[in-house]
């Protein structure tokens, strides 16, 4: 795709010293993101506000129920992008609130039921790919029908690597917590299928490390190899 036809990306996450995004499979990132220093988590919702979009999975929204709303700094709340390939957000979810507008992504495969609820709910619903999300699709629409030019991910491991996966990231911003958790299954900043050769391997070019509090952080840029 080319880049004009897509927002460009940052990924942004917290994570453990050994690459874990929570405590263990299904717990909430919230537990261990409220040992972030305060002027981390500052710059986490600074970050949403220089941002027109943010996206995170359906499984996360059933796990964390975020906000996805900057709170703690002045600034308008980005748009709130949901991939749902079934429309089974929870009714209690609360990016359904009217605090900020909300996209929510379906297939058209999701349940006529579940997708009418959400319009009832007052989110934009959009329709991208048979059974699955097209993920490259929807960053199309969202450029072309909302006018993303930037968006950020704070996604769990399956979105981050369907992204990756699709060359949709161009950035990459981690808030490095002084943790070690273990656990063969807790999720990692990264999901996905096991990968056969080093010629696989998503490439990072290190632009930045700074100290924010007490947490480092560090920023990368995605490189991709041309296809062949």
């Amino acid at each position: 795709m080319p880049e004009y036809d897509r927002p460009h990306v940052l990924m942004m996450s917290e994570i453990t010293v050994d690459g874990k995004l929570t405590l263990k499979r299904g717990a909430s990132s919230k537990i261990l993101m409220k040992y972030m220093a305060p002027e981390t988590e500052l710059l986490l919702h600074k970050t949403r506000a220089e941002y027109d979009a943010i996206m995170v999975g359906a499984n996360t929204i059933r796990i964390d129920n975020s906000f996805l709303t900057v709170r703690l700094v002045e600034g308008k709340s980005p748009l709130r992008v949901i991939p749902s390939s079934r429309a089974d957000i929870p009714p209690d979810a609360n990016v359904l609130g009217p605090d900020a507008r909300t996209v929510i992504a379906v297939s058209e495969a999701a349940p006529a039921e579940n997708v009418a609820r959400l319009r009832d709910c007052g989110v934009d619903v959009v329709v991208v790919g048979e059974k699955d999300i097209d993920l490259p699709g929807l960053m199309r629409v969202l450029k072309r029908d909302y006018g993303v030019e930037r968006m950020m991910i704070e996604g769990g491991p399956t979105l981050n690597w369907s992204m990756l996966n699709h060359r949709l990231v161009d950035e990459i911003r981690l808030i490095h917590l002084p943790f070690i958790v273990g656990g063969a299954d807790t999720p990692s900043l990264v999901g996905g299928m096991h990968i056969e050769t080093e010629e696989e391997m998503f490439r990072l070019s290190l632009k930045r490390h700074y100290m924010c509090g007490s947490n480092l952080v560090t920023e990368w840029d995605v490189l991709y190899h041309p296809r062949e």
